[in-house]
């Protein structure tokens, strides 16, 4: 055997250092080896920078204090690829902290050095971290512009295609992210990064697939882009989706991009034609297709499927995913498959997105979109019932859907989730009530046979504003009818409509306003509204800022208005100056306060009268009217009653029209008849009695008193007994002013007018022709007024001190119109329009200016012959004054002097 050579080791060059190996513990010291220029000590240390920031976010936040920034990002563009990895590793965990991004976007390298780590010849792990680099970043916008102007978009779409799940999770996160930007829709879809999106759905993954539909959600709200999904059968891929059970925690976010595609009409023409649409109610409705069985049952037997839970990451999710795709799986929409609730919802919510367009509403109704819908208010979810009978809402203002959901048996369920306890289901039930009645006599009758009253009417005292303002719209769409409207009112309908009137909701307010006005269209409801205390509510709505608010309540209260009670109350509760505000402004004036105002002076003549200075021949003066002058726009008019409680004074008087017999009159006429035959009757009663007294026992009584003490006696009961009667006396007076205090209001009474309504109604009324009436009449009103007075005289006519004189006898400043024995132009017309209009002979009554006024009557001007030409009648005014009897045509001169001074 020979012997062993031990072998010599090679001692290293002088010039090298030996091999050193380093056990750190300190973060900085890590740090500090970054900068060395040892490849291999840069990827360790890198390495372990990895694992350190991995653990926690603190570790992060404490070596970009250190400065490791700036050497990572160095070392991302090393020549190395191992340190290029590592450092890639490291900075693509540290961008999930804020400081850490804020510190990126301050380095313009930092972005364009992910992006170029996304090169195909980069390792896959490169891709994998430079994707979640820039994942990270993309959450701020500025990190979106600086990507996408760094064409990140087309590199992230290549990495879509990588074999590793990882790197496909965090490119289509980072692609999520940036299609926030409208500027990223375009790119993506120019990049071609539209397919690799739809081929993602079907992944292992569920956290790919989950993040392939968000982005998938995000680029199909650009036009451009639906169509080019169209052209990809996006649709039909989606709705194979949802025919998964298994992915059913996924099922809404592909509803959503469902729905973002519906949009379009063209969408729904092709998913019409491809019979996608049915299948897809078919799967929400979990029944059968329509082309299978047309008449499927209704039943539902949901299962609730667990969610999946999201994964940390991509990969280990794999095993689970597996075990599933290996069970057995009926093929897609030949089973039926219950559908989670929020799938339903989301279904709901596309069919109703799509259904704002006209176009795509009448697509609807013919697939029978409604059935659907229908069949989803019976879900026991209040969310799905909520989106289903929203859906329905938007759906009924197709007149075709509104038919069609009735004999569809829509109807009743609607009216059933209205008495719902959840608010969100009786807001959107009542909204789809609100359409489907709207302009539909068929669907208020229906509502009616449904027993849907009690629960509208019901509805309106509820907490919901919004449900009570879609009640009051059914209620007002329901009283168009007037068999519905009479068995609303029996029910109570007008009172319970206090309680909306009151509400501070604006919607409500005016909703509620509109209801009253098409209520209250007849007397007997006017005067319960009235007396239930709505007209104060009304005239407040009038002070409100909103327009449609203010619109409505005056509009009610023109309806209100009809009848003189209404509107007496709405003047004393200030509603007529409220409108006389509101047509003065030049904000608030609008055409409807303007009607009420109209109808609240026909109703209420004495107001007119001093408003506008004109009465047409349909205003007919009657008891209770006065005349109170000329007044300011903004002047409050007051009632009779307060003129007459005024002290005198040396103003203008106010003339009253008041035919009717004095009640108080009658009453102390009839008064002293039973005071005088009580009187006597305790006058006899007295006298008896006394002389009873003294047929028995006066003349015994008479011999035993002394004279002296019977007459102090005497005196004694006859101080007591007028002192019992001076009691009586005041104890009566009080209580005659106590019974005049709580009598209502008397005006005073004009016997003079009496009279000479009954002399015109002898002698005028029998007369032939209106022409031979109104001379007459004013023949009759000149003499009762003073007679006629010469051109020129009028100066020298004394009218002025009897009229004081009438005034100090009356000490008041009302004075009824038949006490004025001598009058001019206002007095005289204003009796003659009273005459007149007692005796049905049309003329009108106009105030003018310096104590004018005059009555115009429309009369022919020749008496017609047999046979001869029918000419229209003109227009004359009525000479009253100084030829009484004198007609003169309007236009003349005459008549222009006659109005003026």
């Amino acid at each position: 055997m020979g012997k062993k050579v031990k072998e010599e080791k090679k001692a290293p060059p002088d010039d090298v250092f030996d091999t050193l190996a380093v056990e750190s513990r300190q973060a900085g010291t890590v740090v500090l080896m970054l900068s060395s220029p040892e490849e291999d000590v840069q990827s360790k240390a890198c390495e372990a920078i990895y694992k350190f920031v991995d653990k926690c976010d603190e570790n992060k936040k404490q070596l970009l204090d250190l400065g490791a920034g700036e050497a990572l990002l160095k070392l991302m563009q090393s020549e190395d690829r191992i340190v290029r990895r590592n450092a890639c590793m490291a900075m693509g965990v540290m961008t999930a902290n804020p400081d850490v991004r804020k510190f990126l976007r301050k380095r313009e390298e930092s972005v364009p050095a992910f992006i170029q780590l996304l090169a195909p010849e980069e390792d896959t792990v490169v891709h994998e971290f430079s994707a979640l680099g820039l994942s990270n970043m993309a959450t701020e916008f500025s990190s979106k512009a600086t990507i996408f102007e760094g064409g990140g978009v087309e590199a992230l779409v290549k990495c879509l295609n990588s074999s590793d799940p990882d790197v496909q999770k965090n490119s289509v996160e980072a692609l999520a992210q940036l299609l926030l930007d409208y500027q990223s829709r375009a790119a993506i879809r120019d990049a071609d990064g539209l397919n690799p999106l739809l081929e993602l759905l079907k992944s292992e993954f569920a956290i790919i697939q989950k993040l392939s539909l968000l982005a998938l959600d995000r680029a199909s709200q650009d036009s451009e882009n639906r169509s080019a999904l169209r052209e990809l059968e996006a649709m039909s891929l989606l709705i194979d989706f949802v025919a998964h059970p298994e992915w059913n925690d996924l099922h809404v976010m592909a509803v959503m991009v469902l729905s973002n595609l519906l949009e379009d009409i063209e969408s729904l023409e092709l998913i019409k034609e491809t019979g996608g649409l049915k299948r897809l109610v078919a799967l929400i409705t979990d029944q059968v297709p329509p082309e299978e069985e047309p008449k499927a049952g209704t039943g539902k037997g949901e299962k609730k499927a667990g969610s999946r839970a999201a994964k940390k990451s991509a990969k280990g999710s794999k095993s689970g995913k597996k075990e599933e795709s290996e069970k057995e799986e009926p093929p897609p929409g030949e089973a039926i498959i219950p559908t989670l609730p929020d799938v339903k919802m989301c279904a709901a919510k596309a069919i109703a997105r799509s259904a704002k367009s006209a176009e795509n509403r009448k697509i609807l109704h013919e697939q029978e979109a409604e059935k659907m819908l229908i069949h989803l208010l019976s879900h026991e979810s209040t969310d799905v019932q909520t989106a289903a009978a929203q859906a329905l809402g938007i759906m009924s203002e197709n007149l075709l859907s509104k038919d069609s959901i009735r004999e569809w048996e829509g109807m009743q369920p609607l009216i059933k989730l209205c008495g719902s306890d959840n608010g969100d289901v009786k807001e959107a039930a009542t909204l789809a009530l609100a359409n489907l009645t709207s302009g539909n006599s068929s669907n208020c009758q229906e509502v009616s046979t449904l027993n849907g009253v009690e629960t509208l009417i019901h509805l309106l005292a509820d907490p919901r504003d919004e449900a009570v303002a879609n009640a009051c719209c059914v209620l007002t769409n329901m009283a168009t009818e007037e068999v519905l409207r009479s068995e609303l009112q029996g029910k109570g309908v007008v009172t319970a409509l206090m309680e909306p009137l009151k509400s501070q909701n604006t919607r409500v307010q005016a909703k509620s306003s509109l209801a009253v006005a098409a209520f209250v269209c007849d007397a007997d409801s006017r005067s319960e509204f009235r007396n239930a205390g709505g007209i104060e509510n009304l005239v407040l709505l009038l002070h409100s800022g909103n327009d449609e608010v203010r619109r409505n309540a005056a509009w009610a209260l023109a309806v209100c208005a009809v009848d003189e009670p209404t509107a007496i109350e709405i003047c004393k509760l200030g509603g007529m100056d409220l409108l006389q505000e509101i047509q003065v402004s030049g904000t608030r004036k609008n055409p409807f306060a303007e009607v009420a105002l109209e109808r609240l002076l026909d109703a209420n003549l004495s107001a007119k009268y001093s408003l506008t200075g004109q009465l047409s021949s349909t205003n007919l003066i009657e008891d209770g009217f006065y005349d109170a002058g000329q007044i300011r726009p903004n002047t409050k008019f007051m009632s009779i009653e307060d003129y007459c409680k005024q002290e005198l004074n040396d103003k203008r008087p106010i003339l009253f029209i008041n035919a009717k017999a004095d009640p108080v009159a009658t009453q102390s006429a009839s008064n002293p008849e039973l005071e005088a035959k009580e009187s006597s009757k305790t006058n006899v009663s007295g006298k008896s009695s006394r002389t009873g007294r003294e047929g028995k026992g006066g003349r015994r009584r008479a011999s035993m008193i002394p004279d002296d003490d019977r007459k102090s006696k005497n005196k004694e009961k006859e101080e007591k007994q007028r002192e019992e009667e001076l009691q009586a006396q005041l104890q009566k007076e009080a209580e005659v002013l106590a019974s005049m205090e709580n009598q209502p209001f008397n005006p005073p009474t004009d016997s003079n007018l009496v009279k000479y309504i009954e002399e015109v109604t002898e002698r005028i009324l029998p007369l032939a022709t209106p022409n031979e009436q109104v001379k007459a009449l004013a023949q009759f009103v000149a003499d009762k007024m003073g007679g006629s007075i010469d051109k020129g005289q009028l100066p020298n006519f004394s009218w002025e001190l009897p009229l004081s004189q009438v005034k100090f006898e009356l000490k008041s400043n009302v004075i009824p119109i038949g006490k004025i024995k001598a009058g001019i132009h206002i007095h005289r017309a204003l009796l003659f329009k009273t005459l007149a209009d007692r005796i049905a002979l049309p003329c009108t009554l106009t105030r003018g200016e310096y104590n004018r006024a005059w009555n115009e009557v429309m009369l022919t001007e020749t008496t017609q012959q047999p046979g001869a030409p029918k000419f229209p009648p003109r227009c004359f005014i009525v000479d009253l004054i100084h030829q009484p009897g004198q007609l003169m045509r309007s236009d003349s001169p005459e008549a222009v002097n006659y109005k003026k001074l």
